[in-house]
């Protein structure tokens, strides 16, 4: 017989080894620090340009950042800031090195959803995120999956439940609930009707007056935050069905976009949503504030078949919204939910296997061009990125052959640059959407 007692003692076993995985893989302080970036790296693979060209710049121009040199080394390596103010700097003829970013416009946001354990959400999440800030783009990641491994892999291993998107879940429905009670609510007669009461276990909590920023937390990487999650935020879709009784007129699907409506549009670039493998309260949140939806899948039938489910299931929720609630107070969202972007990512692919092959084919008879052209590869250096709590960026070359490094970082960059071509198109559409919704 075992009983919660028995599930806590493992748990507490697991957390001690927790515990010396990150003494092992973060700075003794047990804070998670990113490395610096040879000159090799900085110019061939980030900014992309000539070796030679890049040294020529910084010969001309000694005020520009010149590295750190190892000891008994002669390369240069360099910071992600240090990296940036080079972008910001430097032209290569006469051609700016800073990314695609239309001015006026805010930051795109990109849900990487599909209800199907291990099709490599947090790793596709994660992976773009430091892809995207290399890229010199700013980048916002919101952990909406209690299981929170995109958290754990940014370091974040002290979180309160209350800074979570369950607090902001909370903290809109006090707040919306404060907004319907103080509106006009009486009938043409005059007539007012109920208030909406809200228990003081909801109120006394105080997050109705956290700001927006509360939540947001920094990160190793100079240009990335994050909204973190934690496992004590597992119970969110329990409460938040309690939420909904409490206030049946809140609406519970838009309260991450009313909450990305208090961040200004110039703060970042890029958010990224990693989604629960479920459709419930957090993935509609998430889906519904989301501009692009990238769906990664595993290259097996199962994968597929899982896949499919997600779409149809997806597709009867948002039908149901659009129906159920064709007038609601959900700030600047509009219904039906439109995506601006839509793409199906392969995970895990091995090119040398036949069946990986047929299943990639069967994808893009299915899903067309909806279906990005480079999987993502499973590579040695991919397996141990995952073992040691960091992505292929994170990883120094010197620890493994550079060939093995360089294979699994491509796969990636592909994988990437296929993402940035999308994210760029949604800007586009951007305008034109937020007109028809008008």
């Amino acid at each position: 017989m075992y009983t919660h007692e028995d599930l806590a003692a493992l748990q507490a076993q697991s957390l001690r080894m927790q515990s010396w995985i990150r003494k092992q893989t973060f700075s003794p302080e047990m804070e998670k620090t990113l490395r610096r970036f040879s000159s090799w790296e900085v110019a061939e693979l980030i900014l992309k340009v000539n070796q030679s060209t890049f040294r020529g710049r910084l010969a001309a121009d000694p005020s520009l950042p010149d590295g750190e040199v190892e000891e008994e080394g002669r390369q240069r390596w360099y910071s992600l800031d240090e990296i940036n103010e080079l972008r910001r700097r430097v032209k290569v003829n006469r051609q700016s090195l800073l990314p695609y970013r239309p001015a006026g416009k805010r930051a795109i946001r990109a849900a990487i959803a599909n209800f199907k354990g291990g099709a490599g959400k947090s790793t596709v999440a994660l992976h773009f995120a430091h892809a995207a800030a290399l890229d010199g783009y700013r980048v916002l990641l919101i952990d909406f999956d209690p299981q929170a491994t995109l958290s754990h892999a940014m370091g974040m291993t002290d979180v309160d439940e209350d800074h979570t998107v369950w607090g902001i879940m909370a903290r809109d429905l006090v707040r919306e609930t404060d907004r319907m009670n103080a509106a006009s609510v009486g009938a043409e007669s005059g007539t007012a009707l109920p208030r909406r009461q809200l228990p003081a276990s909801i109120r006394d909590l105080g997050l109705s007056g956290l700001r927006a920023t509360d939540f947001i937390k920094p990160t190793s990487w100079s240009t990335i935050d994050i909204i973190p999650s934690c496992a004590n935020a597992a119970f969110v879709e329990f409460a938040s069905a309690q939420y909904r009784h409490l206030n049946p007129d809140w609406s519970f699907f838009a309260c991450v976009a009313r909450y990305l409506e208090g961040i200004p549009d110039d703060a970042y670039d890029l958010i990224l949503f990693d989604c629960p493998p479920a459709i419930g309260y957090q993935s509609m949140n998430a889906v519904f504030a989301a501009d692009m939806l990238y769906i990664p899948s595993g290259p097996g039938y199962w994968e597929y078949d899982s896949t499919t489910s997600f779409i149809g299931q997806l597709a009867e929720a948002l039908e149901d919204l659009a129906a159920g609630f064709a007038t609601f107070p959900a700030g600047k969202v509009a219904l039906p939910k439109a995506f601006l972007e839509l793409r199906f990512l392969l995970t895990r692919y091995e090119p040398g296997s036949e069946l990986h092959r047929a299943m990639r084919d069967a994808f893009r008879k299915v899903f067309g061009a909806h279906v990005t052209e480079h999987p993502i590869e499973l590579t040695r250096a991919v397996e141990q990125s995952g073992r040691f709590l960091c992505s292929v960026y994170e990883i120094d070359y010197r620890d493994m052959t550079r060939e093995t490094w360089r294979r699994a970082r491509a796969t990636f960059d592909q994988a990437y640059g296929e993402f940035r071509a999308s994210l760029c198109s949604a800007w586009d559409k951007l305008d034109a959407d937020r007109e028809d919704a008008a």
